[in-house]
């Protein structure tokens, strides 16, 4: 007896970056391999695959989400912004403020990361506006109260699933800082890694 190893597809409009794209996709494709390989959007870069360095953030409806961990088949009707379609968030086409503050505060290295650091910062300003805590925050019940309250011990925390092999983390802290408004930016030497 022969068994068929037929895999469900489905036919699928995705928003991104402001544009609908209809699609016939396998049931099983991720969000990532949809975004590089069908739509050539190659910004968002494939690291370890596995969800643990980041290098795959995009938004999805604002939220920062590791692009290889999400069927997109359930991300249909929902707005999805890759790295190319960040600096029409901003006002007047220029440069997103944390784009601008990566250049800026020389957040970048090789710039393999980068795409997912911007993303994922975007991402963690907009979670600190909403007043949600981190695992450092002082108060986890009243949580943050503005993201120009953010220090740069809060800035690694929120920053701490998107990895550097470079290790550009100083200037990826004061970068997020910079975009954040934040009083205090000068406090980012014991930045390694996550935190």
């Amino acid at each position: 007896m022969s068994l068929s190893h037929h895999s469900p597809s489905s036919d699928i409009t995705l928003r991104i970056n402001g544009t609908p794209h209809s699609l016939t996709i396998d049931n099983r494709t991720t969000l990532l391999d949809v975004l590089r390989e069908r739509l050539g959007l190659t910004g968002t870069k494939k690291g370890c695959d596995h969800g643990q360095c980041g290098a795959c953030t995009v938004l999805v409806d604002g939220e920062r989400v590791n692009s290889c961990l999400m069927f997109a088949v359930t991300a249909e009707e929902r707005e999805i912004v890759s790295i190319e379609g960040v600096a029409a968030l901003s006002e007047g086409g220029e440069l997103h403020p944390v784009q601008r503050a990566f250049l800026d505060h020389d957040g970048l290295q090789c710039g393999y990361c980068t795409p997912g650091q911007i993303c994922s910062a975007i991402g963690a300003l907009g979670e600190a506006g909403r007043g949600w805590p981190s695992h450092v925050t002082e108060d986890t019940a009243t949580g943050v109260a503005d993201v120009s309250a953010l220090d740069a011990r809060e800035v690694r925390e929120r920053m701490s699933g998107n990895l550097c092999r470079c290790g550009a983390y100083n200037g990826i802290v004061e970068a997020v800082l910079e975009a954040a408004g934040a009083q205090d930016t000068q406090d980012t030497a014991t930045v390694g890694g996550a935190r």
